[in-house]
């Protein structure tokens, strides 16, 4: 039995990593606006993976604020609240509530079974940067990164790279860095995160989230660290707005 166990997880495992390879679109980060945009293409019919630093997939929606498991959104949130089942309560000026643990389960448990594919305790060393564009990842094990191993990577494919890594907008980061390019920002370049405003913090998620250069888009607030926007704290509207634009833009651009 014990052999019949190990056998089935490794042949299973290995069967998701080979069939995603090659993808539409490979995600960065299973937060709220990766998860959402990684659902949209799947339930579109694409090929589609999250790789997740983290153990846990759901980014920062499971604390709440200050580990007061209970977010808000604004109310023009509600009907894709209500399209992945995940229930509400109405709250002043326009705002309304949920539970921090049934967002990130809702979320993450809609997006499998929508069809993509989610690889946790994987880190993004890189992308691999192909005739002018970004053209793919570059992973490894989490454990290998925290332990500073010297251990060789491997390749993922895409037509389409999101980087929902968040505050530090790693993966655009790094390839403005390495690849030395110039992003589709006022400056060029990765103008970093700005202080709190919820309002303005909201509507500079959408607004900024993305393409910033061929084959690389920016979601969640790796696109206001990309474009310089304002952090929003614990209220998460404008973070499921921008994966699903996102996930708009990529399958415009698929065709």
């Amino acid at each position: 039995m014990e052999r019949v166990v190990s056998r089935t997880i490794l042949r299973r495992y290995l069967e998701k990593l080979e069939s995603s390879l090659d993808l539409d679109a490979a995600v960065v980060g299973a937060g709220p606006s990766g998860l959402i945009c990684a659902h949209d293409l799947a339930r579109a019919g694409r090929r589609v993976a999250i790789f997740e630093r983290m153990l846990k997939p759901g980014g920062g929606i499971w604390g709440g604020a200050m580990m007061f498991n209970e977010i808000v959104f604004e109310a023009d949130t509600t009907a894709i609240l209500d399209e992945f089942g995940i229930r509400h309560s109405a709250a002043e000026n326009g705002l309304v509530s949920a539970d921090a643990v049934e967002v990130a389960s809702a979320l993450i448990y809609r997006t499998v079974q929508a069809g993509a594919t989610v690889f946790n305790c994987v880190t993004v060393e890189d992308v691999v940067f192909k005739h002018d564009r970004v053209a793919g990842l570059v992973i490894n094990w989490s454990p290998v990164e925290e332990q500073g191993l010297h251990v060789d990577p491997m390749v993922v494919l895409a037509r389409a790279v999101v980087d929902a890594s968040g505050h530090g907008a790693e993966v655009t980061a790094r390839a403005a860095r390495k690849a030395d390019i110039r992003l589709d920002t006022e400056t060029g370049d990765v103008m970093g995160e700005r202080p709190l405003w919820v309002e303005q913090g909201e509507r500079a998620t959408v607004k900024g989230s993305g393409l910033v250069f061929p084959g690389l888009y920016v979601s969640g607030m790796a696109a206001n660290a990309v474009h310089g926007g304002f952090r929003m704290g614990p209220i998460f509207g404008g973070m499921l707005r921008s994966g699903r634009k996102v996930a708009r833009l990529i399958l415009d651009e698929l065709g």
